[in-house]
């Protein structure tokens, strides 16, 4: 029921060609400057902590040199070498999210079990979940795209599927990771295919398991009331979203300068991680902050041109993915630092410290990157 099958080929042929440079110099600034604002912003702690100013840069530039690396490899092979091992796949998105909860490989952070150590290194497979349960829909996708009216044969497993990951993440927990996948695995099925009324149904039993879950956990529904009235609770719950609006106002049109936030010395917490993007607006300000984030704009762009002129249904279902993916995690660490939406801590892409967050985004553009040389009308023209 859940093999992937034989794929539907596409009559369109493509022909390799240079990749989308403009994809290409996109990653490489975000790369860049997710080093420099994390070096200003870790500074601080990395000092109170290690006693070197520079202990995150360092830890985050390895991680880019090693991510660069297996990019450059995921770039170099032909996407639909993936397909092959879908199935794969998806058996290593449950073990993974299975792992953290044996002891002795599972890492605590407060209430959660989300990470796992393995010879002394720190791993997120929740992050990896997100590419390769993402191969396994693209291919599942591909094979039923004509069966996805069928009950049976498309909802009915897509659901079952999704459930069996779902609950994985929930009993860890990490809901904002599950939005992530889910968001992006409705995405990646209306694209495929899906009816609209199918995913209105799926997005209504979301909002009842949302409700259902906000009910036995209320620190849950806390952060809901945080994101309405950041005052309610300024010394707990709210204390992060205030502390965050508190940084972001404080850096005004032109911000305080780079290197130069307060915040960042033991008011806010997790500068380095899931608040970065507070700390950068303080320090670079409006101006620059949109700058930025039209850069990120601009990168989902080009990878949805890549998903536009993909040679089959696969490639254009990945790329969709990636895309997805990064726009809906931007937005949910955005979205939450300003208040616009309930914090869910999960990392912004390129910038907040993470070995396995980073390396799970250059993973995906590096497959990306590989469907930008076999796009049919060139994707770089």
């Amino acid at each position: 029921m859940f093999k992937v099958g034989h794929p539907i080929r596409n009559k369109n042929t493509s022909t390799s060609h240079q990749p989308d440079k403009k994809l290409l110099v996109s990653i490489g600034l975000m790369l860049v400057l997710g080093l420099v604002f994390l070096s200003s912003a870790s500074a601080a702690v990395a000092y109170a902590r290690y006693g070197e100013t520079d202990y995150f840069f360092k830890r985050q530039l390895l991680v880019v040199l090693i991510g660069l690396v297996i990019f450059f490899i995921c770039y170099r092979i032909d996407y639909h070498f993936w397909r092959k091992y879908a199935f794969l796949f998806l058996i290593i998105s449950c073990v993974f999210l299975s792992l953290v909860f044996i002891p002795g490989l599972s890492l605590e952070s407060g209430t959660a079990k989300s990470w796992l150590d393995i010879f002394g290194f720190s791993i997120q497979p929740s992050e990896f979940v997100k590419i390769f349960f993402l191969i396994y829909l693209a291919a599942w996708l591909e094979a039923r795209r004509k069966d996805l009216h069928d009950f049976k044969q498309g909802i009915g497993p897509f659901l079952l599927v999704l459930g069996v990951i779902a609950a994985l993440m929930l009993l860890q927990p990490d809901l904002g990771t599950l939005a992530i996948i889910g968001a992006i695995s409705l995405i990646v099925y209306f694209v495929g295919g899906g009816k609209a009324t199918q995913l209105l149904i799926v997005l209504l039993l979301a909002a009842l398991a949302l409700a259902v879950m906000v009910h036995f956990k209320p620190y849950q529904l806390q952060r809901f009331e945080c994101a309405f009235e950041a005052n309610a609770n300024v010394k707990a719950e709210c204390y992060q979203l205030n502390q965050s609006l508190i940084a972001v106002g404080s850096g005004g049109i032109f911000g305080r300068g780079l290197g130069q936030s307060r915040q960042k010395f033991n008011y806010l917490p997790e500068v380095y991680g899931d608040s970065i993007f507070a700390i950068m607006a303080e320090e670079i300000g409006f101006v620059f902050d949109t700058a930025f984030l039209l850069l990120f704009i601009f990168l989902f762009y080009r990878i949805v041109v890549v998903a536009k002129h993909s040679p089959d249904l696969f490639g254009k279902l990945l790329a969709t993915g990636v895309a997805s993916w990064l726009a809906i995690q931007t937005f949910f660490n955005v979205g939450g630092i300003i208040g616009l939406i309930p914090m869910t801590g999960v990392p912004l892409p390129f910038i907040s410290q993470g070995g396995s967050s980073l390396l799970a985004v250059l993973i995906g553009l590096g497959i990306v990157a590989n469907i930008s040389r076999q796009t049919i009308s060139p994707a770089n023209r």
